[in-house]
């Protein structure tokens, strides 16, 4: 008989690990607290609009190309993929913007007119970056990282110094450029990894190779076509998804997980992984004498933000933005001293805005746009209307001024969304919108372990456990999970794919 897999959650790594282990020949049914799968991945619908509730970038197309392989599919198969040219674009002040074009060519053109003779430095800035992905790609994040013992051997020691594990990002686009604007553009991508440029290890200089080389991409129909694609692959295997049904208790006879209490009834399992919140797992879901972690482990950790969303439905078009838009008008140190050393709502933010109607105008009806902005925030801020409408006035001032153009009258559909929201939704641990900081002392195995050390069969999945947050990580992390299982159980390595990079 086939053993039974409860899968609690059905984000990017719980619809991964399930349908890995049900190709494995595992028994595997997701219980999702939710009405929808995909996590924080949802959509929501009104009046005619469309709005992705949780990511909106995509990078890094070979992870998702890779994981629809393991079954023989390809992107294509589910969903049109489009790169978007330029990229994105950074307004620095009003009428000094940058737009980031998707060649290499034109890129480097835009760094020699802001910083002359920095095209140099930027080619031999994107080969590191280039090579810290390659290495990151495949010896480090395919690890399930249980112990420093699997990276003790000489070539991934050496490795770890070429790919400037320990020296700090900002230090290190500051050994290429002087500009502020370049050194901006470059430090962007870490701000959602949870620390300052100056506590991200270089290392993470691969998202700019990400970005800048490999591009930035927007699935037709919104990011909510992957979950939709991963939604088919697993019921394809035979994954059950019983949507609306809340875990409450995972009962523990031993030292192995044997029931999961939902509101919805029991569901007996021989193996449990939770993509549910780490936190909320380990300090909720198990009685006190089966944690993994005391109350005061995870009061230490470092966070990634949480976020303050607006969807806002217009009924006329705007011009002056793009798909993606970065607002670094105002101090952005500040804002990460808000956010990462001094928490507290911010002074004068930097805020993100996504239009995803102006590449795909079936977003919104005729003539209308819909708007995503989002304003990082420190996590476990006091939350609640008079701060969220104090900040919808700020951020419309800004975009209005910024683009020339009257917004608010034209708004038709509004929602807001932050702590008290990611709290409710996802039981995130203070709030937070992309899991653990990936600071140097919260990368690899020293993050939370994805394998309980008190419940022998209890795996965890997703954003707060390795390799770390994002979409493609996530995606990545319920692969890790569902090979260990395979091991673990010692079932015949019938499915190479699950193996791969180990």
């Amino acid at each position: 008989m086939s053993k039974k897999v409860i899968v609690i959650g059905s984000g990017f790594a719980g619809l991964a690990s399930a349908s890995l282990l049900a190709q494995a020949g595992f028994e595997v049914t997701i219980l999702e607290k939710n009405d929808q799968p995909g996590g924080r991945c949802r959509v929501w619908e009104k009046d005619g609009f469309t709005f992705d509730m949780g990511p909106s970038w995509y990078w890094m197309p070979e992870v998702f190309e890779d994981y629809f392989g393991l079954f023989g599919k390809k992107v294509s198969d589910f969903y049109e993929l489009r790169r978007l040219d330029p990229g994105y674009r950074i307004y620095f002040g009003k009428e000094d913007e940058m737009d980031i074009p998707a060649s290499m060519e034109a890129l480097e053109a835009l760094f020699e007119e802001i910083e002359p003779g920095s095209s140099q430095g930027l080619r031999e800035f994107l080969a590191q970056a280039a090579y810290k992905y390659e290495v990151g790609m495949s010896d480090y994040v395919f690890r399930p990282s249980h112990s420093l013992s699997e990276f003790m051997d000489f070539r991934l020691i050496r490795e770890s110094f070429r790919i400037q594990m320990f020296q700090s990002l900002s230090k290190h686009v500051r050994q290429y450029f002087s500009n502020p604007k370049l050194i901006k553009l470059l430090e962007f991508p870490v701000l959602f990894l949870g620390a300052t440029p100056q506590k991200t290890p270089a290392l993470y200089s691969m998202m700019n190779h990400a970005d800048l080389a490999l591009g930035t991409w927007y699935p037709m129909g919104g990011m909510n076509q992957i979950v939709q694609a991963m939604v088919a692959i697993a019921e394809e295997q035979g994954v059950k998804i019983q949507l609306n049904t809340e875990v409450r208790h995972i009962e523990v006879l031993g030292k192995e997980a044997h029931r999961v209490h939902t509101a919805e009834g029991v569901f007996e399992a021989d193996i449990v992984v939770a993509n549910s919140d780490y936190e909320h797992t380990d300090q909720r879901l198990l009685d006190p004498q089966h944690r993994h972690y005391s109350p005061k482990y995870w009061d230490k950790r470092a966070m990634s933000p949480s976020s303050l969303l607006f969807f806002i439905g217009l009924n006329k078009k705007v011009e002056g933005i793009l798909h993606h838009n970065l607002f670094f008008d105002r101090d952005f140190e500040l804002h990460a001293k808000e956010i990462y050393t001094d928490p507290k709502w911010p002074t004068d933010p930097l805020f993100y805005v996504s239009c995803t109607s102006k590449t795909d105008p079936a977003c919104a009806p005729d003539g209308g746009e819909n708007l995503f902005i989002l304003i990082p925030l420190a996590p476990d801020l006091e939350d609640g209307e008079a701060y969220r409408e104090r900040y919808y006035e700020l951020v419309m001032d800004r975009l209005e001024d910024m683009i020339g153009q009257n917004l608010r009258d034209a708004v038709v559909v509004k929602r807001s969304y932050a702590m008290t929201d990611f709290k409710k939704d996802y039981h995130a641990f203070k709030g937070n919108a992309y899991g653990l900081a990936n600071t140097l002392l919260q990368t690899a195995f020293l993050k939370p372990k994805l394998k309980s050390k008190k419940v022998k069969n209890l795996y965890y999945a997703g954003q707060l456990t390795v390799p770390g947050p994002g979409v493609p990580p996530s995606l990545i992390s319920g692969q890790v999970v569902a090979r260990e299982i395979v091991k673990d159980f010692s079932l015949p390595l019938s499915q190479p794919g699950i193996f791969r990079n180990t």
